[in-house]
């Protein structure tokens, strides 16, 4: 029997569990087989499924292939998408495109992440067992994916299926109520009503989104879709990508260190982890981020270095190289700048490196420095019928932010410029002493490297609901006029700010839409925005007893 003919005996096969061809259409494939399966979950629900086989020969060798899987909820044949997969399967691999229950052709009721973990449905689990069961399938199955695609990875390794051999994941996130649906305790509901696009019955989302909201502090709700509760239980090797600009490289780093250090027996140690000078995404991991334009070196084929990663996994191919160190990271610098320290790929044997926490105080006038000097405070407002503007629903990371700094209810802390290049590698923290008008209010800080012609590039930031300020688990209200700290972390960074250059601190309460206003009226929160909702008066204190600041992990001898 020919190789041709096997084939299409085994996709007639994996097509008896559905009767839906896949599109035909002019995107060219390369020779890649492309069919469309419902797969059947332990409850009888069929998620949809998009398979690409590799082209085939003669060789009876050439007859079985690993599988390699994503989830996703967002559609699955857009030409680029295809394309890509179609790439990845030419190397050897039966490529899976899955999407969660109840969304695009899957069946069921979409509850968004709930249905892939360690509950009553793992859908995971179940394609996992289903692809190493089929006739062209050697057995082995990988993961690979980014952002909710990553989410989908934690949420799969708790699960253990046996036939999971190793994970790919990019800019990956572990917590539901940290860093999905919820940002710093904030809420998202414009963001996630457009999650009705993508339900088969747009009514599931409503749903979901009124559960949310049933549940305002983190409690066992929430817990079901904490993946960093499991890390013991994650037991395969993976290899992660995060990026500097994007505000979920806090999931990704801890991904990698719970993995790490608290991981199964097969988890511990065998975890790398690389971050780049990037945005959130799969398909931008090139030198050109947002107005930057980095050298050469920040590039990354992603796809060729993926398919290598799966080949020593799941192929027994170990190369040439040696194996890759555990941590390669990309300490950025100035662009344009002959000679500016950094841009430089580095190496380590875990996350984080040794650095030393250095306090930047907000100090009174707008100065940032590290040697404190006593004021009284910086006041600002926050209005959510008049938020300051902060366009789009993605970070702006690598952006000149002047034009959000430049708003009257946002403020700068900047220091003198820099006699000599300052490096941050690592965490950066802010530990502000605030005071309002109202019972609850957020806080926004943000990190910028302002080089000598006035532009505020921005690196990080993160925000903070006061409410939350004690803890996710409660909601404490703020009493008027009554100094409180609020301390969170910012971000991970790694970053030579060059001589000449200035470092900014940022302190805001309103960046809409990226962040969703506060009422700041202390009620609970709602889905749509309250009649009700104030103005909050705010002051950020840096006086001698209530010493705001910065922590920044200063690098005083690069490794």
């Amino acid at each position: 029997m020919s190789a041709r003919r096997l084939l299409a005996g085994l996709v007639a096969m994996t097509a008896a569990f559905s009767c839906l061809p896949a599109s035909a259409d002019d995107v060219d494939l390369g020779g890649v087989t492309e069919q469309h399966v419902m797969v059947p979950m332990r409850d009888g629900v069929r998620l949809s499924v998009y398979l690409y086989f590799p082209p085939v020969t003669d060789d009876a060798s050439e007859r079985r292939w690993p599988a390699l899987l994503e989830q996703r909820y967002a559609n699955a044949r857009s030409p680029r998408t295809r394309q890509e997969f179609a790439r990845l399967a030419s190397h050897g691999y039966v490529v899976a495109l899955q999407n969660f229950r109840g969304t695009q052709k899957s069946e069921g009721r979409y509850v968004g992440y709930r249905a892939l973990g360690w509950g009553e449905q793992q859908d995971g689990y179940d394609t996992v067992e289903w692809l190493a069961k089929q006739d062209w399938c050697t057995g082995q199955v990988g993961t690979f994916g980014s952002s909710q695609a990553g989410f989908a990875q934690n949420f799969l390794a708790v699960t253990r299926p046996p036939h999971l051999v190793c994970q790919y994941m990019i800019d990956t996130g572990l917590s539901l109520f940290h860093e999905g649906y919820r940002i710093g305790g904030t809420t998202r509901p414009e963001r996630f009503k457009r999650m009705a696009d993508v339900c088969r019955d747009p009514a599931d989302n409503g749903r979901l989104l009124r559960e949310w909201f049933d549940h305002p502090t983190y409690d066992a709700y929430w817990a079901d879709e904490d993946c960093s509760l499991h890390f013991d239980k994650m037991n395969v090797p993976c290899f992660t990508v995060g990026s500097w600009y994007d505000f979920m490289c806090q999931g990704s780093v801890e991904s990698y260190i719970g993995r790490q250090h608290r991981g199964g027996p097969a988890s511990r140690g065998q975890q790398q982890l690389l971050i780049g000078p990037w945005l959130h995404g799969r398909f931008n991991k090139g030198r050109r981020t947002g107005e930057l334009t980095y050298p050469e070196n920040a590039a990354f084929d992603m796809l060729t270095h993926m398919a290598n990663w799966f080949d020593r996994h799941l192929k027994n191919r170990s190369g040439k190289k040696d194996p890759e160190p555990a941590v390669r990271y990309y300490v950025m610098g100035a662009v344009d700048e002959p000679d500016a320290p950094g841009n430089v790929w580095r190496h380590a044997a875990d996350w984080p490196i040794a650095s030393e926490p250095t306090s930047y105080y907000l100090q009174a006038g707008g100065k940032l420095a590290t040697e404190f000097s006593p004021g009284d405070w910086t006041a600002f407002r926050s209005d959510p019928n008049q938020p300051a503007s902060l366009p789009g629903r993605s970070f702006p990371g690598a952006r000149d932010a002047r034009a959000f700094e430049q708003q009257a209810e946002v403020r700068t802390f900047t220091t003198e410029p820099l006699e000599e290049p300052v490096e941050w590698t690592g965490k950066v923290e802010a530990e502000l002493y605030v005071s309002s008008s109202a019972k609850d209010t957020d806080f926004i800080v943000r990190v910028s490297d302002v080089y000598p012609d006035g532009r505020s590039i921005l690196l990080i930031d993160y925000v903070r609901r006061a409410r939350y300020r004690e803890g996710f688990d409660k909601e404490v209200m703020m009493e008027p006029e009554r100094i409180y700290q609020v301390a969170f972390q910012v971000g991970w960074l790694s970053q030579i700010f060059n001589r000449g250059h200035r470092i900014r601190v940022t302190v805001a309460s309103t960046g809409a839409p990226f962040y969703e206003p506060n009422p700041n009226t202390g009620r609970p929160l709602t889905i749509e925005p309250p009649g009700d909702a104030v103005v909050a008066k705010n002051r950020v204190h840096h006086s001698a007893s209530h010493r705001s600041r910065v922590v920044a992990p200063l690098i005083v001898t690069p490794p």
